[in-house]
């Protein structure tokens, strides 16, 4: 075996490795949303309580996910890769075992300080151990649980809830967590950065609070009994210490977060544009199982079945992927990709309970489909252009920016149905449960944001990444 071949060999098995881990941490992020009722209910209180430990969660994500490329560099890739998965395994069986409010908030809270490191650690030892020839493989791999995951996540959790117990759904993380850790210390080296930079503490705090005001405002602006005063301020302040950081980014030389990388265009490109995509995206699969169930009055299960559709469309699109950057290139697959999935989510509104199933199979089929190839595409064109050195300073922003997506994406959409549904009841008349013509609208609303993005994707060059996916440069 030559060393190309060894190389490309260790590459694979690294790739599938992080894909395990990543599984892992997106399941357990999106796996609760039905179990909260049963948890509620043993925990003594109402399910509405509960929130605090999922915010806990996102807001760890949100502070420790920039700080995990510079500990990374000083302690070593493969120490904190398994440490980070310890860790998530660790406070898994503490949030298994946990019988109130409080101890299951804590263990949150180190369950997203794990998946902070694990996530972005996880993707910078994948990129820097990967030949530019490969790379497309390699991160359509890793890619491949953040899309699975959130459709099946829901129906996987109702299944675990109602056969076994709402524990088991964090208990099970254990065995995973145990065997990942082994094939980390078998595969993985323990890359640091020779350069010892010291730590940025000024840039750290800033962008946590950024982050933390970003996530909850949007959390808190999805809740139909919070006012929107509050939730507003939280995000003009996300944004003003945003720009704070930015600005002290340019002068200090080593910062926490590289803003600089945001002057390659494909990269910049994937983080601005791709974040407004994933945001509209990433609502559809909070949107989709309410309006099967509330909507058309079907059972979870029912509802279940249905999104299983959507998951198909993402493992049916995988395949085609690859081939589609090879054919076409990044700049048209995007416009491919992100256009066709505002279309089906607006598409998504117009099937109701008197639709043919067949129509609502095959708009729930492309959402899925055009969703994976987006996800898919970015995942990738992130890092055509970024050099080995900076692969993990790309690494920490993109994780971060995909993260924080992920969960205002879901705010969002419970944001878009929010305001259609206050509309419907005339400006704030008396509640009543949600109807399929408020759904309707929520879908539109997501579609349109997600369109919004394809400016962005229109003014990339014609042969963005063609070296990489294997095409010639365009004269």
């Amino acid at each position: 075996m030559t060393d190309l071949e060894a190389q490309n060999r260790l590459s694979h098995r690294l790739a599938l490795l992080v894909a395990a881990t990543f599984f892992m941490e997106y399941l357990d992020t999106t796996v609760i949303a039905t179990a909260l009722p049963q948890m509620a209910t043993a925990f003594h209180v109402g399910p509405n309580e509960l929130s605090l430990g999922m915010s806990a969660y996102m807001l760890a994500l949100a502070v420790f996910i920039p700080v995990s490329g510079w500990i990374a560099d000083r302690i070593g890739t493969r120490t904190v890769f398994a440490a980070a998965i310890g860790l998530f395994t660790v406070a898994s069986i503490l949030c298994g075992l946990s019988n109130g409010v409080g101890e299951f908030t804590a263990a949150r809270v180190l369950q997203g300080l794990g998946g902070a490191m694990m996530v972005p650690v996880g993707r910078m030892i994948v990129v820097r151990n990967t030949d530019k020839s490969r790379l497309i493989q390699a991160i359509s791999t890793i890619t491949w649980p953040a899309i699975f995951a959130p459709v099946i996540g829901p129906p996987l959790g109702g299944f675990i809830t109602d056969v076994a117990s709402w524990r088991w759904i964090f208990l099970l993380n254990v065995p995973f967590g145990i065997a990942a850790i082994a094939f980390v210390f078998a595969l993985v080296r323990n890359e640091r950065d020779p350069a010892h930079k010291g730590l940025d503490v000024v840039g750290f705090v800033l962008s946590g609070i950024s982050l933390i005001c970003l996530m909850y405002g949007t959390e808190l602006a999805s809740r139909e009994a919070t006012g929107l005063a509050l939730p507003l301020s939280l995000i003009a302040a996300a944004i003003v210490i945003g720009v704070l950081s930015f600005a002290h980014s340019a002068r200090y030389p080593h910062p926490l977060i590289e803003y600089a990388l945001l002057k390659v265009p494909t990269f910049s490109v994937t983080v601005v544009s791709g974040s407004l995509s994933r945001i509209g995206i990433n609502a559809v699969p909070y949107l989709m199982p309410l309006l099967f169930q509330i909507g058309f009055g079907m059972s979870a299960f029912n509802s279940g079945l249905l999104l299983l559709v959507s998951a198909l469309g993402n493992f049916g699109m995988k395949a085609l992927t690859t081939p589609a950057m090879q054919k076409l290139g990044f700049r048209l697959t995007c416009i491919v990709g992100v256009g066709g999935a505002g279309l089906f989510t607006v598409a998504c509104g117009w099937v109701n309970p008197g639709t043919m199933l067949v129509w609502t199979l095959i708009v729930v089929f492309a959402y899925g489909a055009m969703r994976s190839l987006t996800f898919s595409t970015l995942a990738t064109l992130a890092y055509v252009d970024i050099d080995k050195p900076s692969m993990g300073s790309a690494s920490t922003l993109w994780s971060a920016a995909q993260q924080m997506t992920i969960g205002m994406g879901i705010a969002f959409g419970a944001l878009a149905l929010r305001g259609t549904t206050w509309l419907n009841n005339g400006h704030g008349g008396p509640a009543h449960p949600h109807t399929v013509i408020e759904f309707r609208w929520a879908f539109v609303v997501c579609g349109v944001l997600t369109l919004l993005s394809l400016p962005g994707y229109l003014r990339m060059a014609r042969d963005a990444g063609h070296a990489v996916a294997g095409k010639t440069s365009a004269k």
